[in-house]
């Protein structure tokens, strides 16, 4: 049975960190692309970053660069996404996808994760 567990929301104030883990469990998921995305009330799911499980190629969006720094234990089977310099626009219900799909313009893209998550909330109060 494939599962993908997301862990480490909660509340925290502007300016504040955050990180997320996601542990993959059930089948290998080394020949793919791990991404975090997140949904906020009434919007479309958004990318924020992706990874191979090498760490050679990693993407971000826009919003988060600087800030977000995604990450993988192969070991321990986890994806990690530390946020720091939190802002009130962060919040959202994060989740952690897994695709087969190798092109940046593929990972960036919700409709190409086959594997989801059942997310993690994460409030950042001004």
């Amino acid at each position: 049975q494939v599962q993908l567990v997301e862990s480490g929301g909660g509340l925290v104030q502007a300016g504040g960190s955050l990180r997320l883990s996601c542990a993959a469990a059930g089948r290998t998921f080394r020949s793919y692309t791990m991404g975090w995305f997140r949904q906020a009330p009434g919007q479309e799911r958004e990318f924020v970053a992706a990874t191979s499980w090498s760490g050679v190629s990693t993407f971000y969006a826009d919003s988060v660069k600087g800030r977000f720094t995604i990450s993988s234990d192969n070991a321990e089977n986890t994806v990690y996404l530390q946020m720091n310099s939190l802002k009130p626009e962060d919040t959202a219900v994060y989740y952690c996808g897994a695709s087969p799909w190798g092109s940046e313009r593929a990972q960036r893209d919700a409709s190409r994760y086959g594997y989801w998550g059942q997310g993690t909330q994460v409030t950042v109060s001004s």
